[in-house]
């Protein structure tokens, strides 16, 4: 079997800066991200969070590492650049995959408020 390596990205949003409402949200993304696209933690070759400068009470990666067979895959946090008037409480992800060259549909889970970031690729399926 052929492989490619391909990028999936995400975001989600939180009601608060809990830890709870922060892992909530990590959650529902990386259960969209790994059911929608049929992912098995083992393909995944790196995983970057960026979080708005409003977020601090948990490190996303803290809350992915805890997912069954997510214990290997390299993980990693950022702050999002700032921009004065952009969405707030907001959690990105990007996540680097093996895929067998085969599957050509990627959803991109934007979901909550992050909707709005890329409304053209919210709950639809996309040939990449």
């Amino acid at each position: 079997m052929e492989w490619q390596v391909r990028a999936i990205r995400g975001a989600t949003t939180v009601r608060e800066n809990s830890i709870d409402a922060i892992r909530e949200a990590v959650t529902e993304l990386l259960d969209e991200l790994e059911t929608r696209n049929q992912l098995d933690p083992e393909q995944i070759i790196s995983t970057t969070f960026s979080v708005t400068r409003d977020l601090d009470a948990i490190f996303p990666a803290a809350i992915a590492r805890e997912r069954p067979h997510w214990q290997n895959v390299p993980l990693l946090d950022v702050q999002q650049m700032y921009v004065k008037g952009s969405l707030e409480r907001c959690i990105r992800v990007l996540v680097h995959v093996n895929f067998p060259s085969h599957k050509t549909q990627v959803h991109h889970p934007y979901l909550r408020g992050a909707k709005n970031l890329r409304p053209d690729w919210s709950l639809t399926s996309l040939n990449h």
